[in-house]
């Protein structure tokens, strides 16, 4: 594997010598996600394998060209998961593609976002170095902490090599509950909720209906079912829902109008701008169309914030991806790119124009 860490490296110093531009790519489920892809290809799908895997620690690394599905199964063996539930969109999308990308799934209402869970990273740089941040242990660091840096950056800092991640056991007990009920009650009840000690795992209302999913051990998922009653699910509907909601293979995902998804205050009211899905009790919010000056100015007011996750080419760069930003974090950025790719060859424009 070092040899093929040495080609990479090769290739990264001749484009920065020459004005070249990367374009890298793990397994390719994700490549809709961002703006356009610009550049030379550059898979690097072919460093794959779990490196270690301490069940006692709750702790695994793998290198970035991992697919998931079997990272997946190597944990279910020991009964471990990765609690944020990792979008997957298709069986070639890798460990390194899930923490550029950054996403999380139903569950990361209760368990946190993927950077919560990374402890360690090894990545190559701009000018073709390998560089090494974090650990294997939860710590308290000073300055950037490089490995959450890295979840949502989307190859535009370096080549993620290796990830270390935080696992956790599956939880004991599980159940879903059903409950028809208009948007604006739904946000009240899971703010309601959500100030309460119940085993909370996933939410979500689409057209009327309102799912929780209940997770934890089996007495106090027991307990909080009775004191919220709703229709319960049958496991393999339930299973089934939380999957489509994940994978996107839910109805509300079909079609080809723009797919907006937003993240805001859980208070925050409806914004009425189109079809919606709510999740994690009302902080993720996903609308069919709208016009994106209007839905960036209604996320904008609420406290929030608004992505063009899924839509034509021509729409991505006429508006742009992501919500533009204030001046100071906008530097921010800019610093960050000079720092890990000087010459600017990994992912132009994958975030923004100028990064």
């Amino acid at each position: 594997m070092d040899a093929l860490l040495d080609e990479w490296a090769g290739r990264i110093r001749e484009a920065a010598g020459h004005g070249g531009k990367l374009a890298i790519r793990g397994g390719g489920s994700k490549s809709f996600y961002g703006g356009a892809e610009s550049g030379e290809p550059f898979a690097v799908g072919d460093y794959r394998g779990i490196v270690a895997h301490e069940p006692t620690e709750l702790v695994v690394t793998a290198r970035a060209g991992t697919r998931l599905v079997d990272l997946a199964a190597a944990l279910a063996e020991k009964g471990q998961w990765l609690p944020f539930e990792p979008p997957v969109f298709g069986p070639q999308a890798t460990v390194g593609g899930m923490l550029a990308c950054g996403l999380s799934g139903p569950r990361r209402q209760a368990m946190g976002a993927v950077r919560d869970f990374v402890l360690g990273v090894r990545l190559l740089d701009g000018r073709g170095e390998v560089l090494t941040f974090g650990g294997q242990v939860m710590k308290n660091v000073a300055g950037y902490d490089v490995p959450r840096l890295l979840a949502g950056s989307l190859g535009t800092l370096g080549v993620i090599i290796e990830v270390s991640l935080k696992v956790l056991p599956r939880p004991v007990a599980e159940c879903s509950l059903r409950f028809a009920i208009d948007e604006v009650a739904a946000l009240q009840r899971l703010n309601q909720w959500g100030g309460r000690p119940l085993p909370i795992s996933a939410s979500a209302w689409h057209d009327g209906v309102l799912t929780l999913r209940l997770s934890g051990a089996a007495a106090a998922v027991a307990a909080a079912q009775r004191t919220l009653a709703g229709e319960l699910l049958d496991e393999p509907v339930a299973d089934a829902f939380w999957q489509s909601l994940r994978e996107q293979q839910h109805t509300f995902f079909a079609g080809d109008a723009p797919l907006w998804r937003l993240g805001l205050p859980t208070v925050a009211p409806p914004l009425g701008l189109g079809p919606t899905l709510i999740e994690w009790g009302g902080a993720q919010r996903w609308l069919r169309g709208g016009e994106a000056d209007a839905v960036r100015a209604a996320a904008a007011k609420a406290g929030g914030h608004a992505t063009l996750f899924r839509a034509d080419a021509r729409l991505k760069a006429a508006v742009g991806v992501f919500q533009p930003l204030p001046d100071a974090l906008a530097r921010i950025h800019r610093n960050l790119k000079l720092a890990f790719d000087p010459q600017r060859i990994f992912n132009p424009g994958r975030m923004y124009p100028d990064l």
